[in-house]
């Protein structure tokens, strides 16, 4: 009943496998799930490598989806690296994601600010090179208040090729300027990525100021849980204040322990039904602003 309002839509936000966390289903697995409920893609999101090349290979198999790649901008790729991004864009990449698992501001949150009550697999991968002395050089996109000269770079490739671009686990400080900087670079797709997340935690009314700057907000399933972010009825607060045309949905799993992307989105999108939201604002969310976002 439910699935109808996916038709069409994309999951911009999948950590799909092959990956280095063991993963709950594969790349080809989530494309055969997609197309039998009328789904039109996924973005395929990986913390370590560009997925650029994956993409091409379920497009191939699955011509009727249209399967998104991305490059993630942590240290496996260089971190704030305008050649990776440039490259990857060059293979098909659509999604350029600011630093997650080692940004400045969520290694802060793991080592400092409380963690996590159940750790995720990228922070697990992060305790393990931890304990075993390996170097965990963060990443800030920051110096001296103003944001360095290679972020400029990749809001310039990111408007000349008409990128996605995501923040990531960026800080608040630092997605503020993110979100000016590319509002001024004439960036037409930033995506503020899972912003109740317990290291990132904006209000609803910081989330409605960087809509105003150009910004959208992905909304998680992956995050409705008071350990990673918000309840369900703070969620509902937060896209009633935000608007819906300002938001998209993404399912942010892939996780051994939770459920398979889609049957997250059916859920999303019937509690969500409800609980006072329409056919038409929800399909504004899963439909409407994801395919502004790759087909736009």
């Amino acid at each position: 009943m439910y699935q109808k309002l996916l038709e069409g839509a994309y999951d911009l936000h999948v950590h799909t496998g092959p990956d280095i966390p063991e993963r709950k289903l594969d790349d080809l697995d989530y494309a055969e799930r997609l197309q039998s409920i009328g789904m039109k893609g996924f973005g395929i999101k990986s913390h370590y490598f560009c997925t650029a090349e994956r993409a091409r290979i379920v497009k191939k198999l699955y011509p009727k989806l249209n399967p998104v790649g991305a490059i993630t901008l942590n240290n496996s790729v260089g971190g704030i690296n305008p050649t990776a991004v440039e490259m990857a864009a060059r293979d098909g990449a659509k999604i350029v994601w600011m630093p997650t698992f080692d940004s400045e501001n969520e290694i802060d949150y793991v080592t400092n600010r409380g963690s996590y009550e159940v750790l995720p697999p990228w922070a697990q991968v992060q305790v393990e090179r931890k304990a075993q002395g390996l170097p965990q050089t963060s990443i800030t996109i920051l110096e001296d208040g103003k944001l360095k000269k290679p972020i400029f770079e990749i809001l310039d490739l990111v408007y000349e090729r008409d990128l996605i671009l995501a923040t990531g686990h960026l800080s608040k400080k630092e997605i503020y300027a993110l979100a000016t900087a590319a509002k001024d670079r004439g960036v037409r797709k930033l995506l503020v990525t899972h912003p109740t997340f317990s290291s990132i935690a904006f209000t609803k009314e910081e989330q409605k100021e960087l809509t105003e700057l150009g910004a959208y907000m992905e909304q998680c399933f992956g995050c409705i849980d008071p350990r990673y972010g918000v309840t369900w009825e703070e969620l509902y607060e937060h896209i009633r204040y935000v608007g819906p045309e300002k938001t998209i949905l993404s399912s942010d799993l892939g996780q051994i322990s939770n459920p398979n992307p889609d049957e997250g989105l059916v859920e999303f999108v019937k509690n969500l039904a409800e609980n006072g939201f329409s056919e038409e604002e929800i399909r504004t969310m899963t439909t409407h602003n994801t395919t502004f976002f790759v087909e736009g």
